[in-house]
Order: structure tokens, then sequence, then C-alpha cells
């Protein structure tokens, strides 16, 4: 790398990942910020890699808080956000710095695939109350979904690339205020994406490759990644639509667990928990 690019991982608890993750992006500055994780991550990356700059947080301050805590270390004109469990192929980082030496860029992501090598949704449409609708009623299999990615080849403009791996200009970032910290988990790279679209074009680029496990967290208690997930669009609402289309939303986040509930009564434990209680 030529230097104008700093990593910075957020960590919660992925030890194990986050080494592989820090091993991968092995010659680019990184600033690793940890979520006050138990399973010895501060510890591994201070003994493993004492050349990447660290943060350890004494409280989970969630994902966003994180990421301007690293931003506000870079001292590159560019700054990729990349989870601690994707991890970087051979020449990514620069394939995806590269697309900025034209006009215009803002931000851009890479192709994101799943562990098996298929490939992962990372390109997202812009969330309206219509798409909203369409996914909780199941209609999104007719009419399309919120995610796009399928079918996108070279270098593409779009709406929105996904957080796990978003690449952007430092100047930028700043200059909108970084991440909102509002959003916990969930929903914070449509709102950067939307904040960040006026400044240039977003870009998609498929020749940069990473690989991205999802959450183990979510894994474990699905109901509470649903929930914050639906939280965090209901936030965005209230942002940037008002308070009525948060209330809109809020109902069409119901009325999908209720339609799930009932088509997926194996699930019913997930979506009664989805219904009833309100994430942390």
């Amino acid at each position: 790398m030529d230097g104008s690019v700093t990593a910075v991982v957020v960590s919660y608890n992925t030890v194990e990942k986050l080494r592989r993750c820090l091993k991968a992006l092995e010659g680019v500055p990184t600033v690793v910020v940890d979520n006050d994780s138990k399973d010895g991550s501060p510890e591994m990356v201070r003994h493993e890699f004492p050349f990447v700059e660290m943060i350890a947080n004494r409280e989970n301050r969630g994902f966003s808080a994180a990421n301007n805590q690293g931003l506000a270390l870079v001292r590159t004109p560019l700054t990729l956000f990349i989870n601690s469990d994707a991890y970087a192929d051979p020449g990514a980082v620069a394939t995806l710095a590269a697309v900025f030496e034209g006009a215009g860029v803002v931000a851009a992501g890479g192709r994101l695939r799943n562990p098996d090598g298929s490939l992962q949704e990372s390109v997202a449409r812009e969330l309206t109350l219509g798409r909203v609708f369409l996914e909780q009623t199941l209609l999104e299999k007719v009419f399309g979904g919120y995610w796009i990615t399928r079918g996108l080849t070279g270098i593409a403009k779009v709406p929105q690339v996904m957080g796990a791996c978003l690449m952007a200009r430092t100047a930028d970032l700043r200059e909108i205020g970084g991440w909102d910290e509002r959003f916990f988990l969930y929903c914070e790279d449509t709102d950067l994406c939307l904040r960040l679209s006026p400044k240039g074009s977003i870009l998609w680029v498929e020749g940069a490759g990473f690989e991205h496990e999802l959450g183990s967290s979510s894994r474990r208690e699905p109901w509470r990644g649903i929930a914050r997930y639906n939280r965090g669009k209901e936030l965005f609402f209230r942002i940037h639509r008002g308070g009525l289309a948060s209330i809109v939303c809020a109902g069409l986040n119901k009325l999908g667990a209720l339609i799930r509930l009932v088509l997926k009564p194996k699930q019913a434990k997930t979506w009664w928990k989805v219904l009833a209680i309100r994430p942390d």
C-alpha cells in the first residue's frame, strides 16, 4: 500500500476473527477499537500486532461510536471501515482505494462473499417505506427486495454499500460529522451513505474481494438481531423522514413479525420475542 488508507476495525469478543482480519490487513495502517471484549482481544492485539493503534473501551459503545473513535486517529486521505469478521483478499484494499483516483467518488465497497464462497448481499436500494412493506409482507420475492448486489459487475454506481466494508474520503467523513452515534447497530451504514451521497458517487467494486462471516451473536439469539435491525430502520425514518414515517415503519415491522409467526411456527419463539421485547 502507498499509505493513502487507514483501516478502522471495531471488535467485540471476536478474538480469533480479529486476528485473521488483522493478518489480512498486513501493510495497511490500522486502528482497532475494542468495545470491552472479555475474550482477550485487546491483549492479543497488543502482543501480536504492536504496530496497530489500539483503543480499549471500558464499555460497549456500539458500532457507530467506536468507528468515530477510530476515525479521530486517522491521518490518511482514505479510511476503510472493516468488520473484525471480514477478511481482505490480497490487493483488495489497494483495488478499492484506486477508484478514488477518479473525480467525484465519495465512498466505495467491495464484493463480499460468504465463507462458502457464495455471493453475500452488500449493496442496497434507497430505504423507503415501500421497501419495508415489501420486505415485511414477503412480497419482495415477487417485486424485488432491498438488496441489489446480484447482477452487478465491474464497477457500479450504487445507493449504498454495507458498513462491513466501506471506504470513504476521510475529509468528507469528518465534514458530515462521521457516523451518527444514535445508531448502536444496524442502519448506521444506510444513514452514513445517505449523508455522504450529495458529495459524490458511491461505488461497488467487484475486483475488491472480501470474505465476511455474519455475526455469531445474531445466530445465537436471532430475535435480538432482527429486533435491533427493525429498531435501526425506525430510527432512520425518524431522523430522515419524520415521526409519522417512523411510526408506520414500526407498524410494518410488527406486521412482518406476525406474518412470520403464522407462517413459520417452528420459529414461533423467535418471532414472539421480536414482538414483545425491546432489544438493549
